[in-house]
């Protein structure tokens, strides 16, 4: 596995304050990663040591293979950038900033046209002729992410790239950043749980400068998903949650008239001893089914562990 990111117990303190503590990180060529965490988790501190921005109090950052202490700015020439305000000049128009950005890369004269027309295709702003400073936030966001991309990065950082949009302006944020899997790595740092949902394959949580989780999305689901069951019955008997609630896997369950939801320790058990009990009782079963967690509640799920100490 390529790892274009890869950081080995980095830590960053200010005074006595510990920020980050020996973070390990390791991002995948190709993948979109999402960095999560709560504010003051650490998710800055992290992006500004990734630029250069910050210096590590201790640990190693590597860039593409490249030890960014040793090779600072070979390591992040093939690097793109979108902070969470961008700015820009406000009386140019889409394609002329994106020539302007990109003469200052490496990409050949010649190309840069044909890179620029490729990026206003990509970020849906081709046919947008209007100057910058009448843009919406949404596409000073789509602007930002083709800016980025001008020097034909193989990493992506993004800041924040859908804070304080509207619904529209997320969804048009989102199909962007989307459309670059399996191209460009991309990392991006957000608070929003439904955008990385929605875009990344694999996430890092964070929590008081504490690596909490570091997986892709479809194992944190495998690991939490076979946990709450939905059940409902035919008829509605008392006895048949006092069963539940004394079978010893069953960690809490809600009743409401024939429909109980189930939060079990062992679905292996759940599944056997279901029938079983139903049939003791002469209930007949209408519908059982396993309900996958969304990303919230496997987030909230890993904090609380760890302010629980049972991490």
């Amino acid at each position: 596995m390529n790892l274009v990111i890869q950081t080995v117990e980095l830590t960053k303190k200010y005074g006595e304050k510990v920020a980050l503590d020996r973070l390990n990180l390791q991002v995948p060529e190709g993948s979109i990663f999402g960095l999560l965490g709560p504010n003051g988790a650490g998710k800055t501190t992290t992006m500004k040591l990734l630029l250069g921005l910050r210096r590590p109090s201790s640990g190693k950052v590597f860039l593409l293979g490249k030890d960014v202490s040793l090779e600072p700015v070979r390591s992040r020439e093939s690097l793109g950038y979108l902070p969470e305000n961008p700015t820009f000049y406000g009386w140019m128009r889409a394609r002329e900033f994106l020539l302007f950005a990109g003469s200052f890369s490496k990409v050949s004269r010649k190309e840069l046209g044909a890179r620029v027309d490729y990026l206003l295709g990509l970020v849906s702003l081709r046919k947008t002729r209007e100057p910058i400073r009448n843009f919406s936030r949404g596409m000073r966001q789509r602007l930002g992410i083709a800016q980025a991309l001008v020097n034909n990065p193989r990493l992506l950082l993004l800041d924040e790239p859908t804070s304080a949009l509207d619904p529209v302006g997320r969804k048009e944020v989102l199909e962007a950043i989307k459309s670059l899997h399996g191209g460009v790595t991309v990392f991006l740092s957000t608070h929003i749980l439904g955008d990385v949902e929605r875009v990344c394959d694999t996430v890092a949580v964070l929590n008081e400068g504490v690596l909490l989780a570091q997986e892709s999305i479809s194992s944190l689901r495998q690991k939490h998903s076979r946990r709450k069951v939905i059940i409902e019955t035919g008829e509605d008997k008392d006895e048949f949650l006092f069963r539940l609630r004394r079978s010893g896997w069953v960690e809490d369950v809600q009743k409401e008239n024939n429909k109980f939801s189930l939060k079990v320790s062992d679905i292996g058990r759940c599944e056997m001893e279901i029938p079983k009990i139903l049939s003791e009782l002469e209930l007949s079963l209408k519908r059982m089914e396993v309900e996958e967690p969304n990303l919230e509640e496997i987030f909230l799920e890993i904090l609380k562990k760890d302010n629980d100490g049972s991490l």
